[in-house]
């Protein structure tokens, strides 16, 4: 799933760690989200996007990401 974890984590002045930290995980669950390669809990996600000071709908793509899947439904039918 597309996000912007990472450039709102930097523009924050926050490590990977110290993001980890504040949402009670490991630095490489962090790695992972901000790759696009692990999809967090609805608990997680909002803990991300509070400690981020972001709306859930901008750090993720929401909207973006809900096009894709439309689409990609779309094509099966």
């Amino acid at each position: 799933m597309k996000n912007h974890i990472r450039d709102a984590r930097t523009a924050k002045g926050l490590t990977q760690q110290q993001l980890a930290n504040r949402v009670y995980v490991s630095s490489r669950t962090i790695i992972a989200l901000e790759k696009g390669e692990y999809n967090p809990s609805l608990l997680l996600a909002y803990r991300i996007s509070l400690a981020l000071e972001m709306p859930m709908e901008e750090l993720y793509c929401l909207a973006e990401n809900k096009s894709k899947e439309d689409t990609r439904y779309e094509n099966l039918s």
